[in-house]
């Protein structure tokens, strides 16, 4: 793990029980969720505080830096469940990421019917 990752780790454990909080979690719930996977190659299960665009039963967060990180590669290829919180409750969908020609990476989510 490098500085950087080691940083954003100790990030994400504050950030996260944060935004469980019912005043701060629903102000920051508009832009932000915690997004919980299972590791593909780990096992383990693994919970990111994370910024996002939501377009009906879409959701798409773009990945900064991704070079940088490791968490989107789980969902390449065909993708890999995954949940997350959005509007106060627990949603499940399917994410695959992707990289554009600049290098850009982003994970898409259509999420489950409710």
């Amino acid at each position: 793990m490098n500085g950087f990752q080691r940083t954003a780790a100790k990030f994400n454990l504050l950030v996260t029980p944060l935004m469980r909080l019912p005043g701060l979690g629903s102000v920051l719930g508009r832009s932000m969720t915690v997004l919980s996977y299972t590791g593909r190659k780990s096992g383990r299960r693994f919970e990111l505080p994370v910024s996002y665009r939501r377009d009906g039963e879409t959701v798409v967060v773009g990945v900064a830096m991704p070079d940088k990180k490791g968490w989107w590669r789980n969902f390449t290829g065909d993708g890999a469940p995954i949940s997350l919180s959005l509007d106060g409750r627990t949603r499940t969908g399917h994410a695959t990421s992707s990289r554009d020609a600049k290098g850009g990476v982003a994970v898409r989510i259509a999420l489950d019917q409710v």
